[in-house]
This record gives C-alpha cells, structure tokens and sequence, in this order.
C-alpha cells in the first residue's frame, strides 16, 4: 500500500538546452539505496521502499489494512506450519532497481533465515498486497514489477471489494492468468497445490 513521491519536473529553456545545462533524473539502485540506509540517510522507521528505481512512500495504514494483513498472516501460519518462511512487511531484492516491502511474502527455508541477503525472486513461492486506498497501484504498477521479475503467484487482498485477486503465469507483459474469488470461495497456491484455502478466512468475521 504505497504512493508515488511525487518529483517535480522542470521543463528547462532553450538557452540552458544549447548550452547543455540542465538536469536529468536518475533512477536509484537497490546498492545506492540500501548504502543511503546504512549511512542513516534513510532510517528504518522511514515509511518508503524502493520500486523501479523511485523512492516509494508507503500510506499510513487503516485499522481495516492491519486487520487484513494480520488476518492473513494468522491463516498462512496456521495452514502452512512449517512449509514455508513466513515474512510481514519486510524487503525483497527483485532487481538491480527494486527492492520493495510487501504485506506478506512467503519464501523457501534459508539456512540463515535471510539473515545476509533478502529473499530473491527464485525464493519467493507468493506474494500478497493488502490494497486499500491504493488498488489501482497495487494492480497495475506493483503488479507489472512482480510480473517482470518473475514471481510464481501474486495475490491480491481487495479491502475495498473483500475479493482475492489470484495473479499467475508471469511474464514481461504482466501475468497471464487472473482469477477473482470472493466469500464462499477457495483457492491454492502454486507453491503448494495441495492445499486449500477459503477466501472467509480472509476477511473480517462480520463479513
């Protein structure tokens, strides 16, 4: 649940065009990024994550996102046991130009518990997105992000509508498959077919 910081865009004069002075922006990479935190330009209570190479700021989150994303946390541990690493809002290294900080990832053991690097695309098995106030971000511009980098399966928890929104097959054009369940539904997991889930379990119990 983010929104763009918005970079004001100067529109430069003929002059300082011939002449060659004007400025060019340049997108940020995951090392520059990550050197900015540990030299304490960035602090771990700063609300941002890098996507694409631009600094992201996170909305604050609602009583109803917090709910959703421990909701989901809860169902994930309960299903999964020991199956998988379970990680809340912490980052992930899609490429040399992103690294952002999803609601839920769910990653193959790592001996260390991820402890030296972050969780790469060829360790992710799901991503998850509790998407409030920002669905149309969640469902074209992270969407497209995880598509490119190659994430197996990315879900999509629509606060607004209470659906799941099951985004597979990806590709450099976006993923391929989409399916929308609601209440009274259930789905798998690519990572785990066998299993089920049932969409209720997502959502408040006054639904």
């Amino acid at each position: 649940m983010s929104a763009v910081i918005e970079i004001p865009t100067l529109t430069p004069s003929t002059d300082d065009i011939s002449n060659g002075h004007y400025l060019k922006l340049r997108r940020l990479t995951v090392k520059e990024y990550d050197a900015m935190i540990q030299n304490g330009i960035f602090k771990e209570n700063d609300q941002i994550e890098l996507l694409n190479g631009v600094l992201v700021e996170k909305m604050p989150k609602g009583t109803k996102h917090s709910s959703a994303n421990d909701r989901a946390t809860k169902v994930f541990y309960r299903i999964l046991g020991e199956k998988a690493i379970i990680r809340n809002q912490n980052p992930i290294w899609l490429d040399d130009f992103s690294e952002p900080e999803p609601d839920i990832v769910l990653a193959v053991f790592n001996e260390n518990d991820y402890e030296e690097t972050h969780p790469t695309p060829a360790d992710i098995l799901l991503i998850l997105e509790v998407s409030d106030s920002t669905l149309n971000y969640d469902r074209n511009a992270k969407c497209l992000t995880y598509s490119k980098a190659g994430i197996r399966q990315y879900i999509l928890l629509n606060v607004q509508d209470r659906t799941i929104e099951d985004y597979r097959e990806p590709s450099a054009d976006g993923f391929q498959s989409k399916q929308t369940y609601r209440a009274g539904q259930e789905f798998n997991l690519v990572a785990f077919p066998e299993i089920s889930f049932q969409v209720q379990d997502f959502l408040p119990t006054n639904f």
